[in-house]
């Protein structure tokens, strides 16, 4: 009797998994849309989905993206006031990630929160559901009270345990990569909003990030006063620049990925050879810390902003002060 009840447990769990995972494909694939929007504006599916072990919030926001699909498009079923709910409710989603990856239980104070405002039926339908679901008393708002799908905000993004002083895109628009005062680095993927990847190295604070134009390679500033090369797909710590005498503040690349160019606040600059990890030139010149770099789009000025109130233009092949801002 017990090989028997293991055996029923087991296929009712394969069975709650395939649908779970492929029922909306399925749906899309054989064109049955209206079931598609039925199925995504159902609250049990969506709750059984975000805490099933193999799924999760970050799955069930993909499922929405099916709208998209080209095929849908000229599906008689297509319904564009049901396609506006499914994406005010993947807005909500989006929006609440962070915080149902770590407590699934605010599932329904968050969809209630981001959507009540929203006279939409489907909406309003699967709201109700939720809410005579909830088996023990809570605190339910009358007015929305939490950031709402459709404006600015989409999403955010959490992991890192101190202040995030540094942002950067791979050219693809694929990646972040943010620095921060817990001494790290953290690759995040943009779509899902999922941490790939951390890295580890610096021994204070990550200040300053940049990325080659061809995505390869992560280089950061720290106030440890060193830069480091990273791998981005790998995550591995390629090289250590070192010659700074104070905080490294800032990091620019040329457009070739050859040199890197750093603000410190021991008052310069420093032009590094990024293939071999050496000091090609040091500007001096700035009586206070330098802040913040950039480079003109040819590659022949570099542009210097620093707290004794000024910005310096410097030639990146002389290394000479060309004028004070």
């Amino acid at each position: 009797m017990v090989k028997i009840a293991n055996k029923l447990t087991a296929k009712k769990s394969y069975s709650q998994k395939a649908y779970l995972g492929r029922f909306p494909y399925n749906l899309v694939q054989s064109g049955n849309l209206e079931k598609y929007y039925n199925l995504l504006t159902n609250f049990q599916f969506i709750a059984e989905k975000i805490n099933h072990p193999e799924f999760g919030v970050d799955a069930l926001i993909n499922d929405y993206d099916l709208v998209d699909d080209p095929e849908v498009l000229t599906n008689p079923e297509y319904n564009p006031h049901k396609v506006r709910a499914l994406e005010l409710i993947q807005g909500a989603l989006k929006l609440s990630a962070h915080i149902l990856s770590n407590d699934k239980t605010q599932l329904i104070e968050q969809l209630w929160g981001r959507l009540m405002s929203f006279e939409v039926p489907e909406i309003q339908a699967m709201l109700e559901v939720a809410k005579q679901s909830k088996a023990t008393p809570w605190l339910r708002p009358l007015t929305p009270n939490l950031t709402t799908p459709g404006g600015q905000l989409i999403r955010t993004l959490t992991g890192h345990s101190d202040s995030v002083y540094a942002v950067a895109l791979t050219p693809d628009g694929k990646y972040v990569i943010s620095g921060s005062s817990d001494n790290t680095l953290k690759v995040w993927n943009l779509e899902t909003g999922q941490e790939k990847s951390t890295l580890t190295g610096h021994s204070h604070w990550v200040y300053a990030v940049a990325l080659t134009s061809d995505g390869k390679y992560v280089i950061s500033g720290s106030f440890d006063k060193t830069l480091k090369v990273w791998n981005l797909e790998t995550g591995q710590e390629k090289s250590t620049l070192t010659g700074h005498s104070h905080w490294v503040n800032a990091v620019a690349l040329t457009s070739d990925g050859k040199y890197v160019i750093s603000g410190s606040s021991d008052n310069t600059l420093k032009i590094w050879n990024l293939e071999t990890g050496q000091e090609k030139s040091t500007l001096t010149g700035h009586s206070h810390w330098v802040y913040a770099v950039a480079l003109t789009p040819d590659g022949k000025y570099v542009i210097s902003g620093s707290s004794d109130n000024t910005l310096k233009i410097w030639n990146l092949e002389t290394g000479q002060e060309k004028s004070t801002l």
